[in-house]
């Protein structure tokens, strides 16, 4: 036999309910983020350093940087590296960062440079001091065999 009276829930227990559901999807969605933009940060390094591991080679190969701290003052452009690179230094040259914007390359002399604007999308400049920084929107600049700037939650080789 079924007892009349109390049915279901009451307004209390449900409103506890979806407070604690609010939490937890608050707390995931947070962790989720920063997920998403380290794994861009890391995609984006390996991109970078694949692609100078293709311009050494083609360094060693060839004597010359060209088709390649102050940034460099000669910009490359994207079809010159791929030109340069592919198909026989790197099969494909990426194109764009973790974000979906376009790497920036350039060299002078016997330097060379990779870059990223990272998650703000905005170049923080020419001059980078070469160690690990706390911002997660800093440029990814990586020049002869070696990151100049990074995140400082990210491996540097």
């Amino acid at each position: 036999m079924r007892r009349k009276g109390r049915e279901g829930f009451t307004l209390i227990e449900l409103l506890v309910v979806v407070a604690i559901i609010g939490i937890v999807a608050s707390i995931a969605i947070a962790n989720y983020m920063g997920a998403v933009t380290r794994a861009r940060q890391k995609r984006t390094m390996a991109d970078i350093r694949n692609i100078a591991t293709a311009w050494e080679g083609r360094n060693a190969e060839k004597g010359s940087y060209a088709p390649g701290f102050t940034y460099p003052a000669t910009a490359v452009t994207y079809d010159d590296v791929e030109g340069a690179l592919s198909p026989d230094y790197m099969k494909n040259v990426p194109k764009v960062d973790g974000w979906g914007r376009p790497y920036e390359f350039a060299f002078e002399g016997s330097v060379y440079a990779i870059r990223s604007a990272g998650r703000d999308g905005l170049f923080e400049g020419a001059d980078y001091e070469p160690a690990a920084t706390s911002s997660p929107d800093c440029d990814l600049v990586y020049s002869n065999g070696r990151f100049v700037t990074w995140p400082a939650d990210m491996q540097s080789n």
